[in-house]
């Protein structure tokens, strides 16, 4: 389930959106947001801490810290709920929208009495929005991608989100006695970007108990349905989560059923009906006879029917079955196989955690390298210098090795500018030991200017990584509009790794950009983008999603040697 800190960080920064709706002052939304931003990424669960732990993590001060602790005590803010009243709900409901901010909310409601999504796509199509200031084609453009991304996502949630409710309810179900085995399915196991529900498994051979545990703990809402078989609940975080008890000796029929995907498994139970089988959760059967042949393990499964195991990450239809026939499966990277982090943020720029924490965090993940890469000045809000970056470089190498031996890596993160030039110099540039180069900004430019500054950028000689490249977040903002096959052949062309960003909102580049960007002979780095110490464990994200591009750890630089990956990392000719 959530933790605390995630949500008084929802809180925090839904109160920082209410002042900024109903005109309060611009620095105190934004120390709203900083003390949002820093309580979520913060190491320690916040229910542990007491006043004065509070008031040690970064941009949380006496006034926030008591906020903290009414929230601990209460299960509210007061002056949250306060000012929810003063906005109309109508308001909030369009807060939600991607693309749309606080005050065009608020201004769509003042001045053409907008309250709901169905409202504003009527103004919409009758082009009643572009006598409003600030708003033109182009806003109804996005506002209406902002809606399809919002009702595509409807009441799906984010992929950690449904693996920290999924794996807790396993381990409380797996404590029951009886319990023969108990997994997570569904689109959870193959780890899909985002999740509707949750799909539980348990062997076991009476139901009876699982199903009642399932219903009685402590984070279950409502129960939607109960049975022998299946019972379905809603958590307090509208999560919703469906349990099904298999007999032991069906298991491996049962997981490979209720995993998917739905086109996987017609598939599957094509190649059965060829061989005059039957496949279903119950196990693989002889259609004349009716006899069980096979249902204890998937793998059994598979075998029967003339294929490997195939990993649940691939299991989309996607060319795996016919792989699998012919025995060319690859040899999917794993989480053990990355050496190191190349994209991470300190406290310098917009992280939460000083230099030296980072680096131990890295270190207990068992790394063999770490990159430190903070902004450059282009973020003008980062406040960079040259100074400052030099002197980080200093710290960096007093470090080295320090940690475990763990080898350190000085770099940063540019910003591709509207052009496609970066911050610094190439004297400049020629001092880091890795450059990511990312789009921070002007997302709206036209797909030729967009495409153009991409390639620009990996052209340039110093530039290794293309960091989160469609700069999407998901059901937040959608991916910039360039043609990205060109982008694709550039990134082969000129030796630079395009990223795999693990961070939540991002998993950029998503599964279907990753097949094709292999296909031109593309590397990639898998990064977790961390700004925080409990942001590194994001790897695990992003390493499926490269699985489900089809990766090997051939593809992905990170998992090489230092000797190999600083000789990628060289600047090219």
């Amino acid at each position: 389930m959530p933790r605390a800190n995630e949500e008084i960080e929802a809180l925090l920064q839904e109160y920082a959106d209410l002042i900024a709706i109903t005109g309060g002052d611009a620095f105190r939304a934004r120390s709203y947001e900083k003390a949002a931003r820093a309580i979520g990424g913060y190491h320690a669960d916040v229910t542990k801490l007491d006043a004065k732990g509070f008031q040690e993590i970064p941009n949380v001060g006496k006034s926030i810290a008591d906020k903290i602790t009414e929230y601990l005590t209460t299960g509210q803010i007061s002056v949250v709920e306060e000012r929810r009243r003063s906005v109309p709900a109508g308001v909030r409901e369009l807060m939600t929208i991607p693309m749309l901010g606080p005050k065009k909310a608020m201004l769509l409601y003042d001045e053409l009495d907008i309250a709901s999504v169905d409202q504003l796509l009527d103004a919409i199509h009758h082009e009643r929005l572009r006598d409003l200031k600030g708003f033109g084609e182009k806003t109804e453009e996005n506002l209406l991608h902002g809606i399809s991304l919002m009702q595509k996502a409807g009441n799906r949630i984010l992929l950690n989100a449904a693996m920290d409710s999924a794996e807790q309810i396993v381990a409380e179900l797996s404590r029951i006695k009886g319990c023969e085995g108990c997994t997570y399915a569904g689109s959870l196991r193959r780890m899909r970007e985002t999740i509707g529900d949750v799909d539980i498994l348990v062997a076991a051979e009476k139901s009876a108990p699982f199903m009642e545990a399932l219903a009685g703990l402590p984070y279950t809402a409502e129960t939607i349905a109960h049975g022998d078989k299946k019972t379905s609940i809603r958590t307090t975080r509208g999560l919703q989560v469906d349990l099904r008890v298999l007999p032991p000796d069906s298991w491996g029929a049962g997981l490979q059923y209720f995993t998917g995907s739905k086109a996987h498994n017609i598939r599957t139970r094509e190649i059965a009906v060829r061989h005059k089988l039957k496949l279903s959760e119950y196990g693989l059967f002889d259609v004349e006879t009716g006899k069980k042949i096979t249902s204890g393990t998937e793998e059994e499964i598979y075998e029967r029917l003339g294929l490997p195991w195939i990993p649940p990450t691939l299991r989309e239809d996607r060319g795996e079955i016919a792989a699998g026939l012919r025995g060319e499966l690859p040899d999917l990277v794993t989480e053990k196989d990355i050496r190191g982090d190349l994209h991470t943020h300190t406290d310098l720029t917009d992280g939460l955690a000083p230099l030296e924490d980072m680096i131990a965090a890295a270190a207990a993940c068992g790394y063999a390298y770490y990159a430190i890469t903070d902004h450059a000045p282009d973020l003008a809000m980062q406040r960079m210098t040259r100074e400052k970056m030099l002197a980080q470089r200093e710290r960096v190498r007093a470090l080295d090795r320090k940690h475990r031996g763990m080898r350190l890596l000085h770099g940063t993160e540019l910003n591709i500018g509207p052009e496609g030039d970066v911050d610094w110099p190439a004297d400049f540039l020629a001092g880091f030991d890795i450059c990511v180069a990312s789009i921070h900004s002007h997302f709206n430019q036209s797909r030729r200017a967009l495409t153009r500054r991409l390639i620009r950028a990996c052209e340039n000689p110093y530039v290794a990584v293309i960091g989160h490249p469609t700069t999407r977040r998901i059901g937040k903002r959608p991916g910039i509009d360039a043609d990205f096959d060109a982008v694709f052949e550039a990134c082969a062309r000129t030796g630079t790794a395009l990223e795999i960003n693990a961070h939540l909102e991002r998993l950029d580049l998503g599964d279907e950009d990753i097949l094709r960007a292999k296909r031109y002979g593309v590397k990639f780095a898998v990064d977790s983008d961390s700004h925080s110490t409990t942001h590194l464990p994001y790897m695990r994200y992003g390493v499926a999603t490269a699985q489900r591009g089809w990766l090997t750890k051939d593809d992905i630089i990170n998992t090489w040697t230092l000797t190999k990956l600083r000789a990628f990392l060289r600047p090219k000719p």
